[in-house]
């Protein structure tokens, strides 16, 4: 039962199904939400758990329920019937594998695929929103908001659906950011929410955060050592360090810049984050390596590890570019036409913001670290960095007790702001 069955009855209601009474005025009343994801990536899973999260750790009157949308889907899922294979698991393959060139076309071929689904979607979604009602709906996945917000309007007209766009930029058309008056949206950058505009939607429904949404713990005081760190992980406590992240799943090309690196014999060491990718981790501990690495798999201590080095090696994503933001880490990322597109414009911000270097490819990943080692360099992308002040993952609560009416809350943000680390 959502609370807009108690705005109908103040005085109580009986629930047809357990044929209770509830008395408003006796009890506190917990709005229900939903947040749409799916395991595309990790950047989706991450947003939802982070939404969900933080509502918690500020005990907000909410119920905060993550609705995986593949499985949710599944019956209609026309890739699976075809190969055997989810959706979400051919986009991690080709990640892993770095299968990326042509990536527009495949990414218009699954949009022309959603079209042609559109009906049997939006029939299927309604039928899940009956079962199951709620206050808000928060959409933290792209392609697929169209029918989600449609199945969402027809069922409960006037209740707020959200799109919590998890890139920096929209990739028009039918991406992140639909031509729907009822669609709200929350854009981490300037450039999202100019999109938005372009697409018709005012102010009223375009909210503006400082940044991307991360997990709270990213934001937890930190005063450890990352010369002890490093010894905690059997590297060399002065060594200038790298962190090496390609997302949840890893990526081939992790090893071919560690190769190339290590040939170099630059001065310098490596953590290698292999996440779920078994195989690759297991080829990186076969090797004997010409410079000091620590191989780890998957992990949730990314925001400690992160804390040990000095700079980011990876893929464009706008989780692993906003995490090493926060983190006050200079990144090092490729551009180039196997980058996904949705992410090109990352490397544009980048560049802009002068807070890392863009490569054409990472097979010039020697001079790129090179440069980033140059003291003057590491220097003024440090104190870029220092300027951004990412608080979003405190300031989306608000904005969904706004379309909630709820009055603001009383000391929402009670998370200090993490220490800057110090240069190597």
């Amino acid at each position: 039962m959502s609370t807009w069955d108690f705005l109908a009855y103040p005085h109580g209601i009986e629930c047809a199904l357990g044929r209770e009474t509830y008395a408003c005025d006796t009890m506190r009343v917990m709005k229900k939400i939903y947040v749409v994801f799916h395991d595309g990536g990790g950047g989706h899973r991450n947003a939802g758990v982070a939404l969900k999260t933080i509502v918690e750790q500020q005990q907000r009157p909410w119920d905060v329920e993550l609705v995986q949308f593949q499985e949710l889907t599944d019956k209609l899922d026309i890739l699976r019937k075809l190969s055997g294979i989810r959706i979400q698991e051919q986009y991690n393959i080709l990640l892993q594998n770095g299968w990326t060139l042509g990536s527009v076309y495949l990414l218009r071929l699954l949009q022309a695929t959603i079209r042609i689904f559109h009906g049997p979607l939006v029939r299927l979604l309604e039928e899940f929103w009956r079962q199951k009602p709620a206050d808000l709906l928060v959409s933290v996945i792209p392609h697929f908001n169209r029918e989600i917000c449609e199945s969402w309007n027809r069922v409960y007209p006037g209740r707020p659906f959200v799109t919590l766009i998890t890139d920096l930029a929209d990739f028009p058309p039918r991406f992140w950011i639909e031509s729907l008056k009822e669609q709200y949206v929350i854009a981490g950058t300037e450039r999202a929410a100019e999109q938005a505009r372009a697409l018709g939607h005012d102010d009223a429904h375009i909210f503006r955060t400082s940044g991307m949404i991360l997990r709270p713990d990213f934001y937890a005081p930190d005063n450890s050592d990352p010369v002890a760190l490093r010894s905690e992980l059997g590297l060399q406590p002065t060594l200038p360090t790298a962190i090496v992240l390609f997302g949840g799943h890893g990526s081939r090309v992790m090893y071919d810049i560690a190769k190339r690196l290590g040939a170099a014999q630059l001065h310098l060491q490596l953590i290698l984050i292999c996440g779920r990718n078994e195989e690759l981790a297991a080829k990186f501990r076969a090797r004997t390596w010409r410079m000091p690495v620590k191989v780890i798999g998957f992990t949730k201590e990314i925001h400690k590890l992160m804390r040990a080095a000095d700079f980011l090696i990876g893929k464009p994503g706008p989780g692993s570019i906003a995490e090493a933001m926060v983190r006050q880490l200079p990144v090092l990322i490729e551009c180039n036409a196997w980058t996904l597109p949705q992410e090109r414009y990352n490397a544009e911000w980048v560049i802009e913001k002068r807070v890392g270097i863009v490569l054409k490819s990472f097979r010039e990943a020697v001079t790129g670290v090179q440069q980033m080692l140059e003291p003057a360099t590491l220097a003024e992308f440090r104190k870029n960095i220092a300027a951004l002040e990412n608080r979003a993952i405190f300031e989306i609560p608000e904005i969904l007790a706004k379309l909630l009416g709820e009055a603001p809350a009383a000391n929402a943000e009670q998370t200090p702001r993490p220490t800057v680390q110090a240069g190597v």
